[in-house]
């Protein structure tokens, strides 16, 4: 009887690229369901809830099967006038996943950790990075932010100083 099983053959391990994928699937079900970027136009859009911290969404491009955003607060960091706290992000209809291609104006994962990083270390960032986004997410909606307080975001309007 000294004999253990650690694992039950029928269910299966999942490794860390599988948890990554889901973690894809579960930000794409968190973000259509707060914005519906895919059926929006180019532009930006702000969400208000009255809390004085403004959502910024932009779409950045739109693509037959991929739309390319960036997800802020109405902020800008005043060394570099871009916005901060942000997240590019890349919307894969066909396969209703969402992934964090980075979450800082000048930080890929280039600038993070390297040329060459090893496989582990990549998968490792981009499992942080798509973590974060999908607890900013939840927290948003949390809030009240949707797509009933979304709106085509003024053209001349400028964001504000962190």
């Amino acid at each position: 009887m000294s004999h253990v099983t650690l694992r039950n053959p029928r269910i299966p391990r999942i490794g860390r690229f599988g948890w990554l994928m889901g973690l894809y699937a579960e930000n794409h079900t968190r973000l259509v369901r707060l914005f519906e970027p895919g059926d929006l136009a180019v532009g930006a859009y702000v969400s208000s809830i009255g809390d004085g911290l403004d959502v910024r969404l932009d779409v950045l491009d739109q693509h037959p099967y991929t739309a390319e955003l960036r997800l802020s607060y109405a902020l800008t960091d005043p060394v570099t006038g871009e916005p901060d706290p942000s997240a590019y992000l890349r919307l894969y209809r066909d396969a209703r996943q969402v992934e964090a291609t980075h979450c800082y104006v000048g930080r890929r994962w280039q600038d993070v950790i390297g040329m060459f990083p090893p496989p582990a270390e990549v998968i490792g960032h981009r499992m942080r990075m798509n973590t974060f986004l999908g607890k900013w997410l939840q927290y948003l909606a949390e809030r009240g932010h949707g797509v009933a307080t979304l709106h085509a975001a003024d053209a001349e309007a400028p964001l504000a100083e962190a």
